[in-house]
């Protein structure tokens, strides 16, 4: 590839041209950013034929930093907004300014440490219950699929969060949980957005039948009937309800799922990280009994298997690209980039960036000891986004990930059934093209 420079104020523009979301090229786009960034640095321009204009991509942390942070309000959400916005509306994934601001600020505080410590027994007993099927299937010696598996596992956790009492009744209306469509339809067709429009139809009586009784509940939905706007007093509408219902179900178990998977398959492939990692989860045992699981305090001493979780999101970052859209002209990396211009920050190779990590492709959860991240860039790693706009439920999904190590290490290792190459696909979450399969060895 030639290097083909307009000018030199602006970034190298590459002889190759991709877009973001195109099926022929999704399979491919990673090793094509790959090479580009080897090629070309930390920042090029590349053409998007689907655009008709040029897309910068970037992966210096300074840069990220000042996408993320320093001058954020110069930045909106850039390539692919839209095409969520259709589904999930315009909940605090996709808003933005002001209207953003408002609801950020008035949910905040449904992920207060101590609200999440009190979904902990709702996590334990779905754990408790997986565990339970996985012992009759490694009975059997039949393997599982980790990908459904771990998908079914968190859209339960998350539904009982949002909807407490309220989803075993919205699955006898709706004869079945309605919000099975997540895991068990692949297909983003029309089908699919049927269906999920129908999801908006069910939540709307939902929110009625609440807002007509007396009852009290402690769940998501509760939480965000009661927030008030902090200036104005107000509360949140039925489409604003709606939106940022939609917005949980969807963003609260897909990244937690896909972390899940990342890191039983990772650590079935590395056996001393297996072994250190079984090592710590027994030596903190279950203090009272299925479903209750450990102590917040108990699990904070998981310090290894917390960093197990952040190597294996640093290499497999669920949500594997950002985008952004210049408001005004601004600077990265000493090139001049103009108004309206798409960013795409990818946190694949944002992860790997050879500065920030030595021996980037390697598995070693070490990186994240307490003595090793002093001088390195808070914005080198950020598999939940950063700066303001940073994901609201990262603390859920990481003490979510950590209490389901700690309960199914301590009874099984997950061994990969290798029946067909692992190949990445960079959809809106990286995943696998194919499920991965696992076999079930108890210990």
């Amino acid at each position: 590839m030639a290097v083909l420079v307009a000018s030199q104020t602006e970034p190298p523009v590459v002889a190759a041209s991709f877009d973001i979301g195109s099926p022929d090229q999704s399979v491919q786009l990673l090793e094509i950013m790959t090479e580009l960034f080897a090629r070309y640095g930390d920042i090029f321009r590349v053409y998007s034929p689907a655009r008709k204009s040029y897309i910068y991509v970037i992966r210096n942390p300074d840069d990220v930093k000042r996408l993320m942070l320093s001058n954020h309000r110069n930045y909106t959400k850039g390539i692919g907004v839209d095409r969520v916005r259709l589904l999930l509306g315009n909940g605090i994934l996709t808003s933005e300014g002001d209207f953003w601001h408002r609801q950020r600020t008035m949910m905040q505080p449904m992920f207060h440490r101590q609200i999440i410590a009190s979904f902990a027994q709702v996590i334990d007993e779905e754990n408790a219950r997986l565990l339970e099927r996985w012992a009759e299937i490694s009975r059997d010696g039949k393997p599982i699929n980790l990908t459904e598996e771990m998908s079914e596992l968190t859209l339960q956790i998350v539904l009982r969060a949002i909807f407490g009492s309220d989803l075993e009744r919205m699955s006898d209306e709706s004869g079945g949980n309605p919000f099975l469509i997540f895991t068990r339809e692949q297909a983003r067709d029309i089908q699919f957005a049927q269906r999920f429009y129908a999801l908006k139809r069910v939540l709307a009586a939902l929110i009625a039948r609440r807002r007509a009784s007396s009852e009290e509940h402690f769940d998501y939905v509760s939480m965000l009937m009661s927030a008030r706007d902090k200036e104005t007093g107000a509360a949140m509408g039925e489409r604003e309800l709606i939106d940022e219902i939609m917005t949980l179900v969807v963003s609260g178990h897909e990244t937690t799922a896909n972390g899940l998977i990342w890191t039983w398959y990772l650590l079935s492939q590395h056996p001393e990280v297996e072994s250190r990692l079984h090592s710590e989860v027994d030596s903190i045992p279950v203090t009272s009994g299925a479903p209750a699981d450990t102590s917040p305090s108990e699990r904070e001493r998981l310090v290894y298997t917390r960093q197990v979780i952040d190597e294996a999101l640093r290499l497999y970052p669920p949500g594997w690209l950002l985008s952004r859209r210049t408001i005004d002209a601004d600077v990265l990396s000493g090139y001049d980039i103009p108004g309206g211009a798409d960013i795409l920050l990818p946190l694949y190779h944002l992860h790997r960036h050879p500065h920030s990590w030595p021996n980037p492709e390697a598995f070693l959860p070490e990186r994240f000891a307490p003595d090793r991240e002093p001088g390195r860039s808070k914005f080198a790693y950020m598999p939940f986004a950063g700066g303001p706009r940073h994901c609201i439920g990262e603390s859920l999904a990481l003490e979510e990930m950590r209490m389901h190590l700690h309960r199914v290490a301590r009874r099984f290792r997950l061994v990969h059934v290798a029946d067909k190459p692992l190949v990445l696909e960079p959809q809106i979450n990286l995943r696998t093209r194919d499920p991965i399969l696992m076999r079930l060895e108890p210990r």
